[in-house]
């Protein structure tokens, strides 16, 4: 069942305020999470899709004499950055992140995009350019608060966590509601396990995710999400064990259960794990016939 709407204005930590962005949807929920950190100079992290009534909105949340001095973005689709060159625009604060949209992919992904594997299920911000750029570990503070970057790729490619002292922004890496969209040629499975181990290091008390409400139990809810990719690729497996299947094969034995409108999201996820098999020479493709590729154990 899905939860209530939240409020489109709430406080879910002391010294943090959310700006829940109007673009409710099967993928985002009731939409986009804005955060601002702190008081006086704020920061503001993942100004959220480009629409006029949510810059309306956040700047609105700002108490009298507030400005915001930095502007973070988790990474580059359009519900997470569409909205930042605006809102720099608005109030002369940087943004920061990753890299452009092509950042941060490793080298096979960079690879299969230019080989022509095109991005399916959320809309890259391909012109998304930020004013200043963060590593792994950089660490940002200003007006009472500090932000630390934690590179996350797997979701996307420049994809970045942020910890705080109340716990750590997981942008859409680790969500409460939903598992995440893993998209190639910017979602990358093997990367996104590797940045699940790199969030359980981090012993966030809390994480407060790009959709949907902050999570509780950070560390039961990262294990549960590896356990679960786990088992969707003890799942293809066991399908490919009976013959070659081609994605959309798979798709239907797999997601059965999950409305049709979703498909073209899980066929993104099973290509995720395929690749991720192909890579470690479990599977093979083979594009022979006249049809669509059909996958089988190596």
């Amino acid at each position: 069942m899905q939860p209530p709407a939240p409020s489109p204005l709430s406080r879910p930590a002391e010294g943090l305020r959310c700006v829940l962005a109007p673009n409710p949807s099967p993928m985002t929920l009731h939409g986009t999470n804005t955060y601002i950190l702190g008081e006086g100079q704020v920061a503001l992290i993942d100004p959220g899709p480009a629409l006029p009534a949510h810059l309306a909105a956040i700047l609105a949340a700002l108490a009298p004499g507030e400005r915001i001095s930095h502007i973070f973005v988790t990474h580059a689709h359009l519900d997470h950055s569409g909205l930042a060159r605006p809102l720099a625009e608005a109030t002369g604060a940087p943004v920061l992140a990753f890299g452009d949209a092509r950042a941060g992919r490793s080298a096979g992904m960079a690879a299969r995009a230019i080989a022509g594997l095109v991005p399916g299920g959320e809309g890259v911000d391909a012109t998304f350019v930020p004013d200043a750029r963060l590593a792994h570990g950089d660490r940002v503070d200003a007006g009472g608060w500090r932000l630390e970057a934690l590179h996350t790729p797997g979701h996307f490619g420049n994809h970045l966590s942020f910890a705080w002292a109340g716990g750590t922004f997981s942008g859409d890496h680790v969500m409460g509601w939903a598992s995440t969209l893993i998209s190639p040629p910017d979602g990358d499975l093997a990367d996104y396990m590797r940045s699940l181990d790199r969030l359980a290091a981090a012993r966030a008390a809390r994480l407060f995710p790009g959709h949907g409400a902050p999570i509780e139990s950070p560390a039961a809810r990262i294990a549960e999400l590896a356990t679960h990719r786990r088992t969707r690729t003890a799942q293809i497996l066991a399908e490919l064990a009976v013959g070659p299947l081609s994605i959309s094969e798979l798709v239907v034995r797999l997601y059965a259960d999950t409305t049709p409108s979703l498909h073209p999201a899980a066929r993104r996820n099973v290509l995720a794990h395929l690749i991720d098999l192909e890579n470690n020479k479990i599977v093979a493709v083979d594009e022979s016939g006249d049809g669509e590729p059909r996958y089988r154990q190596a």
